[in-house]
């Protein structure tokens, strides 16, 4: 696609949205472009040594694309750019290439759309909570794509809490968003937590909504989950725990996570990932409900990456 063709999607992309709704887009994708500029091509931190070192041990040499910053179209731009590359060299210095493994720790924006729009149900008046917000892809997501009261992240790297606010209050969502820091013990922080900024920011405009620092371990914080109307859990632990620890956290979450009628999603499913620690699912926590996957959300979307997406109730 050239540039051209791009502005034409784009003029008939923004001619279906609701005028009233057209402000918040924009913003959303200027935050998109505004991240971009702030870190590098693969998004990872240089404090994220533990979930690089698993990325290498894959079968397939892996890189991390962040799927909220970059769509296909933008991969291939900076494949055409030498930025990046979908292929590795079998043997230096020959034609015997095969292809990279993509993965990414954030939601698409088609992936957002759908999961607001499509997956779960309205939520005005709810609060959700996101374990390991990362870049805040489903809290801006949340915020564009539902009337969600409250929405709340958790993120062990103070780096990533720093670069959230600052795109949350430079794009005034501040209102109905907070990020919370999560001090943990240092065998559970010392994956991804930095001390150090790592990232480039820009002083927000006005003073900045506190941090709310919870000084306790993550894996502790039951009255948070008590209190969640809707929890989010996107691939968070496999990368950035070792096994003990994540079977320790998905034992609280099993058992702090319980008011009836509170709903999860999961990427992948709850049985694939209980099942890679030998986990059992306790009977009669959640139920799993149906989600229909038949959506045209544009070819960006990847039906393969929304099957991923699973939504259960607590019952």
């Amino acid at each position: 696609m050239n540039a051209d063709e791009a502005r034409l999607k784009l003029r008939e992309l923004l001619g279906q949205v609701n005028p009233s709704e057209l402000p918040k887009l924009l913003d959303w994708m200027k935050n998109s472009e505004d991240l971009r500029a702030r870190l590098p091509v693969d998004a990872m931190l240089p404090s994220e040594t533990a979930a690089q070192h698993k990325m290498q041990q894959r079968q397939r040499p892996t890189v991390h694309v962040d799927s909220f910053l970059y769509s296909e179209d933008q991969v291939d731009a900076l494949c055409e750019e030498g930025a990046m590359s979908r292929n590795y060299c079998l043997s230096c210095g020959s034609f015997r290439t095969a292809p990279l493994d993509f993965i990414s720790h954030s939601f698409s924006m088609s992936e957002l759309q759908f999961l607001f729009q499509n997956v779960l149900p309205d939520l005005s008046g709810r609060t959700v909570v996101d374990v390991g917000s990362r870049l805040g892809a489903v809290l801006y997501g949340g915020y564009v794509y539902s009337s969600a009261s409250r929405l709340i992240g958790l993120e062990l790297s103070e780096d990533f809490v720093r670069l959230q606010n600052d795109m949350l209050h430079k794009y005034g969502m501040s209102d109905r968003v907070q990020v919370r820091v999560s001090d943990r013990p240092s065998s559970l922080l010392s994956h991804r937590h930095s001390h150090t900024p790592l990232i480039k920011t820009t002083p927000p405009l006005t003073p900045p909504v506190p941090t709310q620092v919870l000084h306790a371990n993550v894996c502790t914080q039951e009255v948070l989950l008590q209190g969640a109307d809707v929890l989010v859990l996107n691939n968070v632990f496999e990368y950035f725990m070792e096994p003990t620890e994540q079977i320790g956290a998905w034992k609280f979450i099993m058992q702090a996570f319980r008011r009836r009628g509170a709903l999860l999603v999961t990427v992948p499913s709850l049985q694939e990932s209980l099942d890679a620690l030998q986990v059992p699912l306790p009977p009669g926590w959640v139920e799993e409900l149906p989600v229909d996957y038949n959506v045209y959300l544009g070819r960006d979307a990847d039906p393969e990456e929304l099957r991923q997406i699973h939504l259960y109730r607590v019952v």
